[in-house]
């Protein structure tokens, strides 16, 4: 009884395939040889039967010169020459009296036809049976009883035909031997590398998302999809490390302000109290709630953007006049604040994108710059820009605070992430995290750079070709 692995090679389609080539190609082969055998054989025959004509010819026209004599001497005299043809004048007995030939089969004298016939024959120099000589010949009546026989030997056409005939059964036996061995080969090949993939998704299956499928390096299409699915494999992990991250900053970052409501409600209801203490723990409780709405709504736009779902389809947007918008909106928040907030732009500069979520980030690097740019500096500064550079818009926001460090600035786009240890500035930690979700969902990067002193945040995007719908 054949074993699952050896039934499980005839059900692949390495089998299936190689069976179809090797019965495709055995089918073509045998058609092709048949047609070059076929053809051969009516090429040397009608060369045959030519030369045999126009043998009868000239021995006919001997005939009527000098009737039997004559014709029986010229006979002779050409069957003695090198690669002579057959001939043969039999008496009414059946007796030879001219020519190359010793013996035929009475049957064909004694029914003397015109037409081409294939016959066995016995050379005047042999002896015994007809052997394997064959020839094609045609027989005459002459007067008197008297039979004439021309023909060409034909055991060497035979000989090809036998020749081919056993070359095909060669070839298609190696065929087959060689089709076996492919398919053999393939087959396992395949079968290797399919085993590997399955082995590497029940361990992703059974939790360990550090697995990744094999690329043996040889650039064949098992390679190719085998780097796509890695490359999905490793966003699966990063979203899937994200969301546990995620999970615990929220236990960890939501907890504080939840107890700290709690608390706060305890503490008033408590003991007596007059109605303005009531109503100021009230607001502080709505301001906390208010607080964590915004989170979980940060939150939300963050998984939507690093999702690629956003709910509004791109359109053609002037980054120029959302960053307009934006720096007419802080304009008077930054002069109470006694800071310095500046626009600068070279121009129009379309992207495709979402108006809103390019508002909301270039909002958020302006919130974060106006925040932390009062931090050393005796007059804070913030500059917008717009730079619109062949293929790419450059949405700038710099600050002239303290900056980040170069080996924190990669963490620094990572949710709840709060470089500021005092934690004395309102946030949670999210507005980067929303930066760079949106930066990506735009195909673009968001980088942080030195401004000496201070932060640059650079919005990179894609240019497009022309503004549309710029509202």
């Amino acid at each position: 009884m054949a074993s699952p692995a050896r039934l499980r090679l005839f059900r692949t389609t390495a089998f299936r395939l190689s069976a179809i080539f090797l019965a495709v190609f055995s089918i073509f082969s045998t058609l092709m040889i048949g047609y070059i055998v076929k053809s051969t054989m009516e090429l040397l025959e009608g060369q045959t039967l030519e030369a045999v004509g126009r043998e009868l010819d000239e021995l006919a026209a001997q005939y009527q010169l000098g009737g039997i004599v004559r014709l029986a001497r010229v006979v002779d005299l050409r069957s003695q020459q090198p690669g002579a043809s057959l001939y043969l004048i039999a008496d009414p007995d059946g007796a030879k009296v001219a020519g190359n030939v010793a013996f035929v089969p009475s049957a064909i004298l004694d029914n003397p036809r015109p037409e081409p016939q294939t016959v066995p024959y016995r050379g005047a120099e042999e002896t015994g049976g007809f052997g394997r000589r064959v020839a094609l010949v045609r027989v005459f009546e002459l007067p008197a009883g008297y039979r004439l026989l021309v023909g060409r030997d034909v055991s060497e056409r035979n000989q090809l035909i036998e020749i081919t005939i056993r070359a095909l059964l060669v070839t298609m036996g190696l065929m087959v031997v060689l089709g076996l061995a492919s398919w053999l080969f393939v087959s396992h090949r395949v079968l290797k590398r399919i085993d590997s993939m399955a082995a590497t998704s029940r361990r992703i299956i059974a939790g360990d998302l550090t697995g990744r499928l094999e690329v043996t390096g040889t650039g064949d299409e098992f390679d190719r999809l085998a780097e796509s699915l890695n490359t999905m494999l490793e966003r699966i992990e990063r979203l899937m490390e994200g969301l546990k991250e995620v999970s615990d900053n929220i236990a960890h970052d939501l907890k504080t302000p939840l107890t700290r409501m709690r608390t706060r409600v305890e503490a008033v209801l408590s003991g007596a109290r007059d109605e303005h203490e009531y109503r100021d723990a009230l607001q502080a409780t709505i301001d906390d709630a208010d607080q964590l709405i915004r989170t979980f709504d940060a939150l939300l736009m963050i998984a939507r953007a690093e999702a690629g779902s956003s709910g509004t389809a791109f359109s053609t947007v002037d980054v120029t006049s959302v960053a307009e918008d934006v720096f007419e909106l802080y304009e008077p928040l930054s002069e109470e604040a006694g800071a310095e907030l500046t626009f600068t732009a070279n121009g129009p500069a379309p992207v495709a994108g979402i108006r809103e979520l390019l508002a909301q980030a270039l909002a958020n690097l302006v919130d974060n710059a106006l925040k932390y740019a009062e931090e050393g500096a005796e007059k804070p500064r913030v500059t917008i820009s717009v730079e619109r550079e062949a293929d790419v818009v450059r949405l700038a926001v710099a600050d002239n605070g303290p900056g980040i460090p170069p080996e924190d600035r990669a963490r620094a786009t990572e949710r709840f992430v709060r470089l500021e240890k005092s934690r004395s500035k309102p946030g949670a930690g999210l507005g980067l995290s929303l930066v760079a979700a949106v930066a990506r969902l735009h195909h673009g990067a968001l980088s942080l750079e030195a401004n000496g002193p201070g932060l640059r945040a650079v919005l990179i995007l894609p240019a497009a070709k022309e503004i549309a719908n710029a509202a």
